[in-house]
């Protein structure tokens, strides 16, 4: 494993190598007309899911100094809503958006000092117990992709998927 210039981070590395891992294996032989299905009109679907998590990896990876756009955010920005009325990017546009950022991000993270996971970033929580920081943002955009990796999980069985299969591959380094 690669060892984060920042201890703090040592957590956070498996856990972003591992929603990668994740996220692929998540997606892996989901149609794309599959893709859109919502469950009675009341979940997300699975492009919107995608989207969101890359959101997050492109937060991330501001937060942490990279000046990458993420082409599709005026769809997944910040969650926002699902919105039927759209033409939403596919999952192979979305896998290529995942592949160019998420070894950027990875390269921050191993570089970021503890120095910078220090400094204020507000979010606009308000809550006494949760500094607002980069590392904290850091967290929650973890928490976050842990989530969506498991509601597409579950989506994958509702449309009819085999489970998620936990195989890794040992030579993706991101």
């Amino acid at each position: 494993m690669d060892t984060p210039k920042s201890p703090k981070l040592d957590i956070i590395i498996p856990a972003f190598r591992g929603h990668s891992q994740n996220f692929l294996m998540a997606l892996d032989q989901i149609a794309e007309e599959d893709a859109l299905k919502r469950v009675e009109g009341k979940t997300n679907h699975i492009i919107w899911m995608a989207g969101n998590f890359l959101d997050m990896r492109y937060a991330m990876g501001n937060v942490l100094g990279l000046d990458e756009e993420f082409e599709f955010r005026d769809y997944f920005f910040q969650g926002k809503a699902l919105d039927e009325n759209l033409d939403y990017p596919t999952l192979e546009q979305l896998r290529e958006s995942f592949h160019k950022i998420s070894p950027l991000v990875y390269r921050k993270l191993l570089e970021v000092s503890d120095e910078d996971l220090g400094k204020a970033f507000p979010m606009g929580m308000n809550i006494d117990f949760f500094p607002e920081t980069v590392l904290n943002f850091v967290g929650m955009c973890i928490g976050r992709e842990d989530y969506l990796c498991g509601q597409i999980g579950l989506m994958r069985r509702i449309l009819g998927y085999e489970g998620i299969k936990y195989d890794f591959d040992k030579n993706m380094k991101y």
